[in-house]
Order: C-alpha cells, then sequence, then structure tokens
C-alpha cells in the first residue's frame, strides 16, 4: 500500500495523537488520580492523629485526676463514712433536731472507685442554717460532693425550708 506524502502526514499525525490519547489515558491520568487519592487518605490518617493526640490529652488528664482522688483518699482519715461525716456536720450547724431521714447507699462501679451516697431530707431550717450546713459538708479535702439539692418552703412553718440532699463521696 502506497500513501501519498500528505497521507503519510495525516497517518502520522492521527498516530502520535492516538499515542498521546493513550499516554495520558493510561499514565498520565491514573498517576495524578493515585496522587489526589493518596493525598486524600494522607488527610484522613492527619485527622485520625490529631484525634488519637487529643483523647491521649484527655486520658491524661483523667490520669491526673485519678491520681488527685487517690491522694486525696490516701489523706482522709482512717474509717471515713459519709454517713457519720453527715451527722458530725449537722451536729455542728445545729440540724440535726432537722433531720427528717438519711438513706446512705453505695453504687457499684467498674471503675476503682465506689461512690457512696447518702440521700437526707431536712424539714422546718432556716435559710442561714441551711447554707451553713452546705458549707461544712462540701468539702474538697474529703472529696464529698453535694450531687443534687431540693428546696421548697416549708408548709408549716412560716420562713422556712425544707431541702433534699444528694450528697457524694468515693471510697
Amino acid at each position: 500500500m502506497k500513501l501519498a506524502r500528505r497521507e503519510k502526514y495525516l497517518v502520522s499525525v492521527a498516530a502520535s495523537c492516538i499515542a498521546i490519547f493513550l499516554v495520558f489515558q493510561f499514565v498520565i491520568f491514573p498517576f495524578f488520580e493515585n496522587r489526589r487519592r493518596i493525598q486524600r487518605g494522607l488527610k484522613a490518617k492527619e485527622k485520625g492523629l490529631e484525634e488519637i493526640v487529643k483523647l491521649r490529652a484527655e486520658y491524661d488528664t483523667y490520669q491526673k485526676g485519678s491520681q488527685g482522688i487517690q491522694q486525696t483518699l490516701a489523706r482522709r482519715k482512717k474509717g471515713f463514712t459519709l454517713f457519720s461525716f453527715l451527722e458530725k456536720a449537722a451536729g455542728e450547724a445545729e440540724v440535726k433536731p432537722h433531720i427528717k431521714s438519711m438513706k446512705p447507699s453505695v453504687s457499684s462501679g467498674t471503675g476503682p472507685y465506689k461512690e457512696s451516697m447518702v440521700e437526707m431530707k431536712l424539714e422546718a431550717i432556716t435559710l442561714q442554717q441551711l447554707v451553713e450546713y452546705l458549707y461544712r459538708i462540701e468539702s474538697p479535702d474529703d472529696l464529698v460532693n453535694i450531687k443534687r439539692i431540693s428546696i421548697s418552703q416549708n408548709k408549716k412553718e412560716q420562713g422556712c425550708l425544707d431541702a433534699i440532699l444528694q450528697v457524694i463521696t468515693f471510697q
């Protein structure tokens, strides 16, 4: 098959275009697509790493808090019980006669510490007595906190309050 010079030129140009198309289609485009895919994967891994670093910092914070709890519990008096602590504070704050009930309970947690809770009901106390009692029982030194408090006006005595407290500590 004999082709004229012009036809040979056109066939060469067509073959070159097909070769360039094939190079782009099977070499260059896949290269750039893989590069973009790797960059997206890298960004995802970087986000994962940032999350791990953030979680590690949070874990360290909790670990330090746990060590603080251990130290506080070690400094606490031997034989410390929340019930007796609250009863002693009630005597000091002169609200012992106003205690209607005290219900102790211990929760079984999964961690190294058990949460000890006492729910107590106080009736017909003044605001001053309540404040003084709360001041005495909220003790970071003994790791005693008020979890929940409910205050209502006493219906029998004017100017007096009823309170229900949930006080917790760790053992």
